[in-house]
């Protein structure tokens, strides 16, 4: 049987934080479970310089609203020179031996030279009350498998012994349609702390989906892998939310005709639809994603329905 998103409505708009690292945009939102139908959503907002840092809200989901909106960063873009100078655009968590991580895309927009990006972790306190910076350097930064520019991390623990990663990876800044070809690819780990990257995981194609951001994986019922994304396709459209399969975790297969999401006619995300994060609560399948403006509008919530 078919399924497809049914949104919810916007549920977070941002611009009611005074505070000067928070002014604009709630991009990336990513949501931990506190109790009941209540749910701490990070994401990434803005200062006037378009640097990112970390901020919060805890909202209802069965009631779909904000309950608490925090006034402060939880962690902040770091200095001149850090990896993360420009901005931090978090990706997932994950936990090793009792350590809670959230991922992130470290920016750097070098003077007179293209933004880039490296994957660095922060630690997220018991409480969730703090974020702090696991290391100074990046967790994965550029090789000779990503050469360029990386990108919005997923990690998945599969088994007690295996951990995955999918992320963004940049082959090139220009496939010859003024578009990036920017991929999923994949790394795993038998520690969660050292990565062995495996290169292309998602195929892609000129002119249909070749710009990639923000993998989110799921399992489901019979034990295989789903994937959501956001894509561009080098045709001038702006960010669609795109599906995947995969028997195993490493082999994809795309399925842009299915489970996908689109823009709205008219309103908040009638533009573009981008960073998903799809999460399973009370036996439904839920996901929050971003629209207009790269999280300018901030997030809304969408429901998987048969």
């Amino acid at each position: 049987m078919k399924q497809r998103w049914e949104k919810l409505g916007q549920i977070y708009t941002p611009g009611t934080i005074r505070h000067p690292k928070l002014v604009s945009h709630a991009a990336n939102p990513l949501p931990i479970h506190l109790d009941g139908d209540v749910y701490r959503v990070f994401f990434s907002g803005r200062d006037d310089q378009n640097r990112s840092s970390v901020a919060a809200v805890d909202i209802d989901i069965a009631q779909r609203r904000v309950i608490t909106e925090y006034q402060h960063p939880f962690f902040e873009h770091g200095p001149e020179g850090s990896f993360f100078a420009d901005g931090i655009s978090i990706g997932n968590c994950y936990s090793v031996n009792g350590l809670h991580y959230m991922l992130f895309m470290g920016w750097q927009v070098p003077q007179n030279g293209h933004w880039r990006g490296d994957i660095g972790r922060l630690i997220v306190s018991p409480n969730l009350t703090t974020l702090h910076l696991d290391d100074h350097s990046p967790l994965m930064s550029s090789d000779a498998t990503d050469p360029i520019s990386l990108s919005y991390p997923w990690v998945l623990k599969r088994d007690d012994s295996n951990y995955t990663m999918w992320y963004g990876s940049t082959n090139t800044w220009d496939a010859g349609n003024k578009e990036m070809i920017h991929t999923i690819n994949c790394a795993s780990s038998d520690d969660g702390q050292t990565w062995i990257r495996h290169g292309l995981a998602v195929p892609f194609e000129i002119g249909v989906v070749q710009a990639f951001s923000h993998p989110t994986v799921v399992r489901n019922e019979c034990g295989e892998y789903e994937m959501w994304f956001s894509f561009r396709s080098g045709l001038g459209q702006k960010y669609r939310i795109g599906y995947a399969t995969s028997v195993d975790g490493e082999s994809w297969k795309l399925d842009l005709k299915n489970k996908c999401l689109d823009t709205s006619s008219v309103g908040w995300d009638s533009e573009m639809v981008e960073y998903p994060f799809v999460f399973d609560h009370a036996a439904k399948r839920y996901m929050l994603y971003n629209g207009n403006g790269y999280g300018k509008t901030g997030f809304g919530l969408a429901v998987l329905s048969d």
